[in-house]
């Protein structure tokens, strides 16, 4: 594990070192420095939310903003050098939580179980280091609250989500699956926390007015879906960078552009059918109840569930945050970590199922975006990949719940 260690803190840096030394040669800092100019324009009182060609900068939560308010303090450099230090640790959390949750403390120890997921998923790590997304981030968040969750300590686990959600938006999703689970106590500790988030926390900085209407322009501009546009990615949201199901669904079902260049281009279309987009919507909105419906169907009854029931249960709701999200783009996958920690596990253990029918399908289609980068994701590769884990580990977790028995009983809580 000591030699693991190094070479984790080896690839960190490596990985960390590459946007400090852009910002050193005065290269583009992709949205290191947007993160930098939406910290000092909250510090100097300026407005958050304005357009520029026809669509926001900033577009995540109001509370995002405050928080890179205090690292702008340490300037360009200094907050690039403090996101890469938050992503490498989030990083390290992910892997050590995705082990835990898949194989219990021993897992945690295992060599494989905690580099073979990161592996599997390195390229995305690396875009959230390379683009300054803190998706690394949110993983490690939402880890934590399924740990939390299994622990019974339901306000921390609510408590963590809440703050993943006031980064950026999605994570909120979680909050049906635990009204779902009857978790009513981290439900409520979700909904309290991020109204102290979004309204109170602001209000230092900003006053009460301001602190809503910023929450006003952000949800205005943000909870949009037409026929050219998912929120404010006018340019990119139903292009191959978004691997959603509404991007996969309305590419391959509407003509439209699916390239992502926002310079004038040759429009790409990959669509095999030309329907009207209420339609699409509906097929859409079918899909992700299926999904759902799918979910609920597969989930234990509360008497049976058992430490790696759970692990699939919370692998199983990842995936599906990430599909049915709006926007899904290439460093949302990190989040796959948990999902190939479930069946590496059961490799690891002679149970191999899993691995051999799902898990080496869905690595193949991840590779195909390795080999043709746009082309395999103009077909949604990465979104079809997921789905096909999803259904892989669905069939797993209904496996388990007919028998009524682990996969692995020395994991029973």
């Amino acid at each position: 594990m000591r030699v693991l260690l190094l070479i984790f803190i080896a690839t960190a840096i490596v990985f960390s070192s590459l946007p400090v030394l852009r910002c050193l040669r005065g290269r583009t800092l992709m949205d290191y420095k947007l993160w930098y100019d939406t910290g000092r324009h909250v510090l100097a009182g300026h407005e958050i939310y304005f357009f520029r060609s026809g669509k926001y900068d900033f577009m995540y939560p109001p509370p995002c903003a405050i928080f890179l308010a205090g690292a702008s303090l340490l300037g360009q450099g200094g907050l690039i050098l403090l996101l890469v230090a938050i992503n490498s640790v989030a990083w390290f959390y992910s892997a050590r939580l995705s082990a835990i949750l898949a194989g219990g403390e021993r897992g945690a120890k295992n060599v494989w179980l905690c580099t073979v997921p990161s592996l599997l998923v390195i390229v995305y790590i690396w875009s959230s280091y390379h683009l300054g997304q803190p998706n690394l981030v949110l993983l490690a968040l939402i880890l934590g609250a399924f740990v939390e969750l299994r622990a019974n300590h339901e306000i921390l686990a609510g408590g963590l989500i809440a703050v993943a959600a006031a980064i950026k938006a999605f994570p909120v999703l979680a909050i049906v699956y635990l009204l779902y689970r009857r978790y009513w106590t981290a439900a409520a500790s979700l909904i309290v926390t991020l109204a102290f988030l979004i309204l109170v926390l602001p209000t230092p900085f900003r006053g009460f007015q301001r602190a809503w209407r910023d929450l006003e322009k952000w949800s205005s501009g943000m909870f949009k879906y037409t026929a050219t546009s998912v929120g404010q990615r006018p340019m990119r949201s139903y292009t191959w960078k978004n691997q959603s199901l509404v991007s996969v669904g309305n590419r391959l079902l509407r003509h439209v552009d699916a390239d992502a260049a926002s310079a004038p281009h040759t429009p790409i279309h990959v669509n095999f059918a030309d329907l009207r987009f209420p339609v699409v919507n509906a097929i859409v909105v079918g899909g992700a109840l299926i999904l759902g419906i799918l979910f609920i169907a597969v989930m234990p009854a509360r008497d049976m569930r058992t430490a790696e029931s759970d692990a699939i249960e919370f692998a199983l709701l990842l995936l599906l945050m990430l599909m049915i999200t709006p926007l899904s783009f290439g460093y949302f996958f990190s989040w796959l970590m948990l999902p190939f920690a479930i069946p590496t596990q059961q490799l690891l253990t002679g149970k191999g199922s899993t691995i051999l029918w799902w898990g080496l399908p869905t690595i193949a289609l991840l590779a195909l975006g390795l080999i043709f980068p746009r082309g395999a994701q103009l077909y949604g590769n990465t979104f079809l990949a997921t789905l096909l884990l999803f259904i892989g580990l669905s069939v797993e977790l209904l496996r388990f719940k007919r028998t009524g028995q682990t996969l692995a009983p020395a994991l029973r809580p």
